[in-house]
Order: C-alpha cells, then structure tokens, then sequence
C-alpha cells in the first residue's frame, strides 16, 4: 500500500460506494466510508508525503462540494453548528435540546420513561441519532459510564484479535471494523454534545435500526470466524 499506485487502486475501489451513498444522499455513512479508507492506508504503512498530499486533496473536494455537491439542508446542519444563534428555533433546535437532555440527567439520570426532554417530545429522533442524549438523561453520567465502558472492552477485543493476527487480512479486516466503530460513536456522540455538526450518523448496537444492526453483526461474526479459525 505504500505505492502511489496502490493507493489510487484503492481510492477507486473505495470512491464507489461512497459516491452511490453520498448522491442518497447520506453524508453520514459515505464520510464513514471515507474515515475506513484513511486508516486502513494510515496501517498499511503509507508514505507521509502521499498522506500529505491525501490530505490536501482531501481540502479540495470539500470546498468543492460546499459549492457543488451538498444540498441546502446540508449546508444549514454545518452553518448551525458553527452559528447556532443564526436560527435557534429551527437549525439549532435539535442540537440545543439533546445538549438540555444530557444536563438534565445528572449523575444517576430521571429514570427510565420519566425523561422530561424525552417524554414531552422535545428531543428530536431519540432512537436513533440522539439517542445518547435519552440514556443520558434517564440513566445519567453512571449509565453513560456503563455504556462507554461496553464501547471500550468491544473495540479492545477487536483490536486483540487485530494484534495476534498472523497475516495481513485479519490483521486489517479487524483494525477495518474498529474504526467503523468508533468512528460512528465518535460522530453520534459529537452530534449529541454539540461539538461536531449533525450528519446523521446512528450509534452503533444502540440505535433503533435493522439494516446497520444487521451489518455490525456480519462483521462480528466474520471476526469471530477468524479469531476461531
């Protein structure tokens, strides 16, 4: 992988399912895709002068697509991060309620279905991408501990299996499904406490949702398969 041509071989293969999920559009899942691509070139030993130069091609495309590629809603989801005052009401309004939600649980939470956020309706899609926000708030800072911890020995345990691994494939197919993982809690969870903007990205065997449930599973069991085998 640390060959020039290597890298644009598997930039092609990579840019096809992302450019098929971007144009859904779900900006979302395709960055996800993206973030896989990166590091799986970052271990397989790539160049720091190919890297720089990802990078920068990297800017590129997303002054390209500010202007060219996303559409107004998407737009307005980066603006009301950056400019939450610009439309408090509208924009900014699930951001704001989940970052209330989360404040308002405390240490040990209201309770599970006393969530006032949650059970007044006004925390937005809270079995899905602000879901964090409605554990925090029911369960509190313990149950978000608790639900940090799980995150923590999962990806700990794919990342033995990425350690031990005798051969190349394992070695990345694991490392690969890690940072499918974490990525996905990083953004879901940055969504939530307002620190990145809202593209919604679901949190991982937590979110309501089948055809994610049922990816993240195939890939613990094929990683399972080869940790067996």
């Amino acid at each position: 992988m640390y060959r020039l041509k290597h890298i644009l071989l598997s930039g092609f293969y990579a840019l096809v399912p992302v450019a098929l999920i971007f144009i859904q559009p779900n900006l979302g899942s395709s960055l996800i895709l993206v973030f896989l691509w990166v590091g799986i070139l970052a271990i397989s030993g790539i160049k720091l002068r190919h890297f720089l130069i990802l990078v920068l091609c990297g800017l590129l495309v997303l002054v390209f697509s500010w202007f060219f590629l996303l559409k107004d809603y998407q737009k307005g989801r980066i603006i009301s991060f950056f400019a939450p005052q610009v439309d408090p009401l509208g924009l900014s309004w699930n951001q704001s309620q989940a970052k209330i939600a989360i404040g308002s649980g405390g240490i040990f939470g209201q309770g599970f279905g006393k969530g006032s956020q949650l059970r007044y309706g006004f925390l937005p899609e809270p079995h899905t991408d602000f879901i964090f926000s409605a554990i925090a708030e029911e369960y509190g800072l313990a149950g978000i501990l608790a639900l940090f911890s799980l995150f923590l020995l999962l990806i700990w345990r794919i990342m033995k299996i990425a350690l031990l691994a005798q051969s190349n494939f394992p070695r990345l197919f694991a490392t690969g499904l890690a940072i499918v993982i974490f990525s996905q809690i990083f953004i879901n969870i940055g969504m939530n406490l307002g620190v990145l903007p809202v593209i919604g990205i679901a949190l991982p065997f937590v979110s309501y949702g089948g055809s994610g449930l049922i990816a993240m599973c195939m890939g613990l069991g094929i990683l399972q398969s080869i940790k067996t085998h």
